[in-house]
This record gives structure tokens, C-alpha cells and sequence, in this order.
């Protein structure tokens, strides 16, 4: 970080760690604009599902990027990246600091690093691979690219089918390796001394059980409700928020195909494998790197606050 006051707060963190408290918090102390940075809590159908702001919240501070795109148009993370230009430009002439939260790292990694100019993939092509990613072991996936592109398979996981999937579909698609168009990038939009990052982390077993309470409130809020909703729509099963995290089994329910019990626990389930997947995503990409996602938060909400805080209040 440079001694100029930070162009944006950036808050990074796994599902239910607290990490939109903060962001409100710290809204409303530096009268800011909340920015969401999560691929889910874009669909206006999933409010409760996706744990949105509550409209009491939403009254407590501006909120942008939230339940304004229809669960039947997909969303991208080149279309966020649009998005979020235009409201940190507008939320810079408005004398408001940008707030932007959530725990889509990929969208993180877009706006501190540039998004790769890769062509829009062929539905078909795509559905190919991600279906192959769901019913075939990862290492022999990993060994289908290694065979045809050894180097980005060098830089993935044997045990990541996404990322596997996305490298072959590339390939696919565009003849070149992902690599490559990783290699072509447009600027960031913010640099490493443009942003005060935060990455919110607590205790993992504390943050299994906060995601199970969180999802018994949910049931109690009408997620149920919300799940019957969304399937009266008809949607492709294929749509990204169709995928939207426990989703799938309250729909499930929903269809008499299972007991609430059932559709629970498999959601908590899910809930708590991409807790897990985001903390290690988290880890091996911002964390470790030697950029502006290097400090590590450790404790309560109200010591992240303090950091925030101390940070910010230099400049006031």
C-alpha cells in the first residue's frame, strides 16, 4: 500500500464469515457504497437463498449490483467487471467510497489483475466439458490436458475439474492454450496501491456451524418458498444461478423427490464443501501472493473493524 488514501475497500471472505457486516460497518463509518462481488446474489429470484441484504440493510447504506439481473440471463464475470467500473466511477464523482464485498474470487482477481480477452465459449462446447467434469475422475481429466496442453495443465490441480473443464474448453473452442490468453489481459481497474484489502477469515469449525445456522434461518425466512418459485420458471437446469448453492435440493424437496430432512442436509453439506473451496481459493491466490491481498485477518469482527478502521481514518 502507497501513503495515498485507497482508491476502494476490498472485502474477501468464504460464505456466512461476516464479511457483508463489515462492509456495512464500515459503509456507514466512511460513508461509503456497498458493491456486491458475489455471482449469485446478482438474480433478483434468490434474495434468501443467497443470503442478499436484507432491505433494512440495504436502507442502511447505498447497495449496488444486488438482485438486479433475471436468474433466466446468465452472468459473467466480464459482465461484472463492466458493471463494477461503472459503479466505483459513479460512486468517485459522488464522493462515496467504494465498498466492494463478496467471495466470487474470480471477480477479485478480474479487477486487481485485468480479465483475459478469451472469445465467448460455444454452448455446446462448453456443456460438453462440464459434464464430462461431473461424471468422469478429475486426474483423468487432468491427464486428457496434460497430453494436449502441458503447460496450463502444470498451473492446475489434478483434483479441480472446473478449472480443468474451462482449460479444455478453451482449447476447444479456441485452438490455444489458456495460458496464452491468460498471457493477453486488459489493465486492472484498480492496482495493488489503489485498494485496502481485507480477507475475512474466523475459526472453520465456527464458520461450518455459522453456515448451518445460517441455513436453518433461511428455511425459517422462506427459502422453500423461494425454491418453489424458481422452479415454476421452467429454467435450464444449466443457468448459472440454477446452481446457486443449496438450491438444487430445495427444489428437490419442492418436487416431493425428498424429505426436508434430506434436502437440509444435503444442502448444508454443499454449504460447507464451498466454504472450504473458497478458503483455499482464497489461500493459494491472494493470501500467498505478494500483492495487495497479503494481509491475513484473523479474529473478531470487531478487530477486522479496528484494521479497517486505522487504515481509513488516516485520510479523514
Amino acid at each position: 500500500m502507497t501513503d495515498e488514501k485507497p482508491k476502494a475497500v476490498l472485502i474477501i471472505g468464504a460464505t456466512a464469515s461476516g464479511k457483508s457486516a463489515l462492509a456495512l460497518d464500515v459503509a456507514e463509518r466512511f460513508g461509503g457504497v456497498i458493491i456486491n462481488a458475489d455471482s449469485m446474489q446478482v438474480y433478483a429470484e434468490l434474495r434468501i437463498i443467497t443470503n442478499r441484504p436484507t432491505p433494512a440493510e440495504e436502507a442502511r447504506a447505498p447497495h449496488r449490483l444486488y438482485g438486479f439481473r433475471p436468474a433466466r440471463e446468465p452472468y459473467s464475470t466480464a459482465l461484472w467487471l463492466a458493471d463494477v467500473a461503472r459503479e466505483v466511477a459513479d460512486a468517485e464523482a459522488r464522493g462515496l467510497l467504494p465498498v466492494i464485498v463478496g467471495g466470487t474470487g474470480l471477480y477479485f482477481k478480474a479487477l486487481t489483475e485485468g480479465l483475459s480477452t478469451i472469445p465467448e465459449i460455444p454452448a455446446e462446447i462448453r456443456a460438453h466439458y462440464r459434464l464430462r467434469a461431473e461424471t468422469e475422475p478429475a486426474e483423468a481429466l487432468h491427464a486428457e490436458l496434460s497430453r494436449r496442453d502441458a503447460a496450463t495443465a502444470a498451473t492446475i490441480r489434478p483434483s479441480d475439474p472446473q478449472r480443468i473443464a474451462r482449460a479444455l474448453e478453451v482449447l476447444e473452442a479456441t485452438g490455444r492454450p489458456l495460458a496464452d490468453w491468460h498471457a493477453q489481459k486488459e489493465p486492472p481497474l484498480l492496482s495493488a496501491a489503489d485498494a485496502l484489502p481485507v480477507v475475512v477469515e474466523i475459526d472453520r469449525a465456527a464458520l461450518y456451524r455459522r453456515c448451518d445456522e445460517r441455513f436453518d434461518r433461511m428455511i425459517e425466512a422462506g427459502a422453500i418458498e423461494e425454491a418453489r418459485a424458481i422452479d415454476a420458471l421452467h429454467l435450464d437446469a444449466a443457468l448459472p444461478a440454477m446452481r446457486a448453492v443449496g438450491l438444487p435440493p430445495l427444489i428437490a424437496f419442492a418436487r416431493g423427490e425428498v424429505s426436508l430432512g434430506d434436502a437440509a442436509e444435503r444442502a448444508k453439506t454443499a454449504t460447507r464443501n464451498y466454504a472450504k473451496r473458497q478458503l483455499t481459493w482464497i489461500r493459494n491466490n491472494f493470501i500467498s501472493r505478494n500483492d495487495c491481498f497479503t494481509k491475513e485477518m484473523q479474529g473478531t469482527k470487531s478487530e477486522i473493524n479496528l484494521f479497517v478502521r486505522k487504515r481509513l481514518t488516516a485520510f479523514h
